[in-house]
């Protein structure tokens, strides 16, 4: 996707529905993805997705491509929806358990399978004690694969300051998989 299409698309939506549902197209598929891996259902992803756009299209003559790319203003929009929806259900919000796909090799043998398993799973309970915000940008960089500018628009900092997140991230889910590995060694040892 070309930046001079998506421009002229985006110009064109302001007064065009047409257009913008071709943007509606081009992304509500990571859309959908990032509401169903916060709430791990489908029904609630696909009301926040459909708020998403509804939104985006009610504030679309106020997108401007200098704030960031277009991609990032809707995932901020998104974010602010799913903070709004926690906070009104005053749920703890979970990572939805495929976040980390294991697709393990026909050539890998049995206990490689239950060994790459068993880490997914050690995996998936660090990421679930980790603050809803480090959790957002975990998804926003491995999953939706946003650079670092593009995720600090969604969640309203720096660029700076989103790799400092990431670093301090990244710290804690190593310490907290090393102590998940000292714990079960201490049992079974």
């Amino acid at each position: 996707m070309e930046d001079t299409d998506e421009s002229v698309l985006i110009e064109r939506a302001r007064h065009e529905p047409e257009a913008f549902g071709e943007l509606y197209r081009r992304y509500v598929t990571r859309i959908y993805r990032y509401h169903y891996r916060h709430l791990g259902n489908h029904v609630e992803a696909e009301d926040l997705t459909s708020r998403t756009f509804f939104q985006a299209l009610r504030a679309i003559h106020r997108y401007q491509p200098q704030g960031g790319t277009f991609q990032a203003w809707l995932f901020r929009i998104a974010h602010n929806l799913m903070a709004n929806f926690y906070r009104d259900q005053s749920r703890h919000p979970g990572v939805g358990l495929d976040v980390v796909t294991v697709t393990p090799s026909l050539e890998m043998s049995l206990s490689d399978r239950i060994e790459r398993a068993e880490d997914a799973q050690k995996l998936l309970a660090a990421l679930e004690v980790l603050p809803e915000e480090r959790k957002t940008l975990i998804l926003l960089k491995f999953v939706e694969q946003l650079s670092n500018a593009e995720i600090a628009v969604v969640l309203g900092k720096t660029e700076g300051a989103i790799k400092a997140l990431y670093n301090r991230t990244l710290v804690s889910l190593r310490r907290a998989l090393a102590e998940g590995e000292h714990h079960a060694k201490t049992y079974r040892g």
